[in-house]
């Protein structure tokens, strides 16, 4: 949806749904995503956040059906807004844990995944058009050692395709990369360091000019066009991140947040035994659920996943724990704990008084594996909720 006073437009990420293979895209498309716009955009256009796995593409290449989802899109006034790159295989249904992030930016296999992700969003949406393409913050942590090069080198060439695809179609495709706990890329500061010392440093703007042809601050200003960030605000509320601080510390950086994606992480304000047996049914296989926690203002520990964090027993109690685990952004209270809502709500202010990003994706892709108590009602129910409340909270 196009919101009022230049903030953007609105979307949602179709990786709530299967979407692993194209006939599930299909049904997405033509079941759920049609229903959230009947109910909240019947009469006007709906931006879409789409999701394509690499089996997805390859099943979407066969027999006319590319041809066939441009002439879906239109005919129901969808418009092609962001994608999201970051899950190259299975999403749903088995266990994806750390392999989300394979393959990562170290391989050919994630370039060459995220420049067809590029040439479909080019064919897609209409000449002039902007659109994003969130992916991987380069790797998991545990992988990252020593290849900062390799990994710049594959975002700087996915950049350089951007800009062709530009150049032959009119379409601006800006590459997102989306910090996540436990990941290379998992704080603001951190990220600001790689743009500033792998991806903008002098080297990388001549590594892009001589992959495109292009000079000096053209070659840079085409980089930064083509080349930025993804904020997530679950993951940086998870980060204990201040929220006008950070912002402040990219716009400092020249980094562009390409993508704003809306999305509440889980938050134990006090852990306590009750707390810990209330959290249980959320240790779930299918996804890494991070645990970033402190007492009082001491120093932050990392665990990769929350049977880890759980399996300290009564020695984490007294400790503030945040969760990766995306909750509807409706929820604040969820019992003995709580969401970060009031940091997503504290980015929203900040948006409404200064716009951060052209593209704004609520994404709760965690739906199914959510205790079923909270699941009260459908998906698409669920999904259009979570609009009306953004909505809402922006002044629409």
């Amino acid at each position: 949806m196009q919101l009022g006073n230049g903030l953007g437009s609105l979307t949602y990420c179709l990786n709530i749904h299967p979407t692993e293979t194209w006939e599930e895209c299909s049904a997405a498309l033509t079941g759920p995503l049609l229903a959230v716009k009947e109910e909240l955009s019947p009469d006007a256009p709906f931006a879409v956040g789409l999701r394509l796995s690499a089996k997805a593409l390859e099943g979407l290449d066969k027999g006319g059906r590319r041809a066939a989802l441009r002439e879906f899109l239109t005919r129901h006034d969808l418009i092609p807004l962001t994608m999201n790159g970051f899950p190259y295989g299975p999403f749903h249904g088995t266990r994806v844990k750390e392999q989300v992030y394979q393959p990562d930016w170290r391989t050919e296999e994630r370039l060459a995944y995220t420049n067809r992700l590029t040439e479909l969003m080019a064919e897609l949406a209409e000449p002039g058009a902007n659109v994003s393409l969130s992916t991987v913050p380069g790797t998991f942590r545990t992988l990252a050692g020593g290849a900062e090069a390799e990994m710049a080198e594959h975002y700087l060439r996915a950049a350089a395709h951007c800009l062709s695809v530009r150049e032959h179609t009119g379409v601006a495709v800006a590459l997102a990369i989306e910090p996540e706990p436990f990941c290379f890329l998992e704080t603001i500061a951190g990220s600001v360091d790689f743009f500033e010392n792998w991806l903008y440093s002098s080297a990388a703007v001549a590594r892009f000019a001589e992959l495109t042809g292009l000079k000096g601050e053209t070659a840079e200003e085409a980089l930064r066009r083509h080349l930025g960030l993804c904020y997530d605000v679950c993951h940086a509320a998870v980060e204990y991140e201040d929220a006008a601080g950070s912002l402040d510390a990219l716009k400092t950086a020249g980094i562009p947040i390409h993508k704003l994606q809306l999305s509440s992480a889980l938050r134990a304000a006090e852990v306590s035994p009750k707390v810990r047996e209330a959290l249980q049914p959320f240790s779930e296989p299918t996804y890494l659920h991070q645990v970033l926690t402190r007492r009082g203002d001491g120093p932050i520990t990392a665990y990769s996943d929350l049977p880890e964090a759980l399996a300290r027993g009564a020695e984490a109690d007294g400790e503030e724990w945040r969760i990766h685990f995306h909750v509807p952004v409706f929820l604040a209270s969820l019992g003995l704990f709580d969401s970060t809502q009031e940091f997503l709500k504290e980015i929203l202010d900040l948006h409404r008084a200064a716009p951060i990003s052209p593209h704004l994706e609520v994404e709760t892709y965690t739906w199914d594996v959510l205790p079923p108590e909270l699941r009260t009602s459908s998906v698409d129910a669920a999904i259009a909720r979570e609009l009306r409340w953004v909505l809402e909270r922006l002044g629409q």
